[in-house]
């Protein structure tokens, strides 16, 4: 059971990770939030890839993992709202789809919100900086 959070946190931070490496800092990326209407498009998605990456690693390997997990939330939060605004999509299908996604970001939302309420758990570098 003590290699379960260790899992877990790798599982969870999977998709931010691979996110944050491979499409926010495209130019993909920024042209589909310019059109979600995200103002500031070319700052605020590659810097929400950073949010990312960094959040996501913290959380993997357990260093300051509540506050990788706030900096998960911070990224959650608006892009949730912004991007997969389901509930403004005409297409039957396409708001189905933003949808599902609006409801993997809550479900990914109450994880990190878990970790920034409990930490990383065992199997991390903040357990073991709290074992010296």
């Amino acid at each position: 059971m003590r290699y379960v959070p260790l899992i877990g946190r790798i599982l969870l931070c999977l998709l931010f990770l691979t996110s944050g490496l491979t499409f926010h800092f495209t130019q993909q990326a920024v042209q589909y939030a310019e059109a979600q209407g995200v103002p500031m498009a070319s700052l605020l998605v590659p810097l929400s890839g950073i949010l990312e990456i960094v959040g996501a690693l913290s959380v993997i390997v357990g260093y300051r993992a509540k506050l990788g997990a706030w900096l998960l939330v911070v990224f959650l939060v608006p892009v949730t709202f912004m991007m997969h605004n389901f509930w403004a999509v005409a297409d039957p299908m396409q708001r189905q789809i933003q949808m599902m996604m609006f409801m993997k970001n809550l479900g990914m939302l109450g994880g990190v919100l878990l970790v920034a309420y409990w930490g990383a758990g065992p199997i991390s570098l903040d357990e073991r900086k709290a074992q010296q």
